[in-house]
């Protein structure tokens, strides 16, 4: 059915202004049926909801240990198990050179993860792969308990 496609769920089955729910939601049906690899990444001011979306991206990737799935600000990189292959979630918000990146052994990391989600990619964005899936979010100016969802798909061959 084409609700359920990936390419249904980024396009016109992405929400405009979704609520916590709604957008919880979104992802987590985009977490079903995401291919592999992939990267993510994730713009959008301090609780704009990125970690919220991270969160149900990975619900829907089928990764149990949900509450391991907080913010990575500190300790930068995050593992999780899922049934297709670990879920790799990244924060470079702390970051500031090339060096701090390569450190982290980024290259690697942007090579071998079967899923990798990235908050503030802005830190990297030379490094990631023509593919990548772009969403930002922002608050809604006129609605507080919304947010402003874009999402930027390159097709994939």
């Amino acid at each position: 059915m084409a609700a359920d496609t990936l390419a249904h769920l980024l396009g016109r089955g992405a929400p405009r202004s979704p609520d916590r729910d709604s957008l919880e939601a979104w992802g987590r049906a985009v977490g079903a049926v995401l291919p592999r690899p992939v990267v993510l990444t994730f713009e959008g001011d301090l609780g704009a909801g990125k970690t919220t979306l991270a969160r149900a991206l990975c619900a829907g990737l089928g990764v149990t240990a949900l509450d391991a799935v907080t913010s990575p600000t500190f300790s930068l990189v995050q593992y999780y198990d899922a049934p297709r292959g670990p879920v790799v979630h990244v924060d470079l918000y702390r970051l500031r050179s090339r060096a701090e990146l390569d450190a982290l052994g980024w290259d690697e990391i942007v090579a071998t993860a079967p899923v990798l989600l990235i908050e503030w990619p802005e830190r990297a964005l030379e490094t990631l792969p023509s593919d990548t899936i772009a969403i930002t979010l922002s608050h809604d100016p006129e609605n507080p308990g919304r947010r402003l969802l874009r999402v930027h798909a390159p097709s994939r061959p």
